[in-house]
């Protein structure tokens, strides 16, 4: 069993901070985001409080089974995404998937004394990916919030959604836009 599973974001940092951490800790990169508001609708229940709907993004389903499988055999999971708004939800997401002692069914048997699925996933950030910062996150990890406060808002995100899907279809009309000002 290792000590600790540790998921960042990219594989260049994983295998850094692999070698930071040492033996005991399996480093593993979730590939960017894991899940995001759905395409067909707009993910957000206006009716119930502005609550927002997340589903795994296609494709991440894979990856998302490596790290469920990961976490089976881990004392602890670290969370360790960039310390920005996009990495608190990144964050939020995974603690959301992974915060659980049963993952997809299969239940997980804990030790004597051991926490349990919450307490199991902690959030450790740093701001250089330096042996000494690296060290000093993992000695002062903090809760992993399953609700991050860099989350957005499910009003804000129903505004970004419409204006997100409004402006997609004019992309290709904006460079044309901007090659017109370049040349007057």
């Amino acid at each position: 069993m290792t000590k600790g599973l540790v998921i960042v974001e990219s594989p260049a940092k994983a295998k850094t901070i692999q070698k930071y951490l040492g033996k005991g800790y399996t480093v593993e990169a979730s590939l960017g985001h894991v899940k995001d508001l759905p395409k067909s609708n707009l993910g957000v229940d206006v009716e119930n409080d502005f609550e927002t709907e997340y589903i795994v993004i296609p494709g991440k389903e894979k990856v998302l089974i490596k790290l469920k499988k990961l976490a089976l055999s881990a004392d602890m999971i670290f969370l360790a995404p960039d310390p920005d708004r996009e990495g608190e939800a990144i964050a939020a997401h995974l603690a959301e998937e992974l915060g659980g002692d049963n993952f997809n069914g299969k239940k997980r048997k804990r030790k004597k004394g051991e926490a349990d699925g919450a307490e199991r996933v902690r959030r450790v950030t740093f701001n250089e990916i330096t042996q000494r910062a690296v060290r000093d996150a993992f000695e002062h990890p903090r809760a992993a919030c399953a609700r991050s406060p860099g989350r957005v808002p499910g009003l804000a995100a129903v505004m970004g959604q419409s204006a997100s899907r409004a402006l997609s279809g004019s992309s290709a009309n904006c460079g044309a836009t901007a090659d017109r000002r370049a040349r007057a």
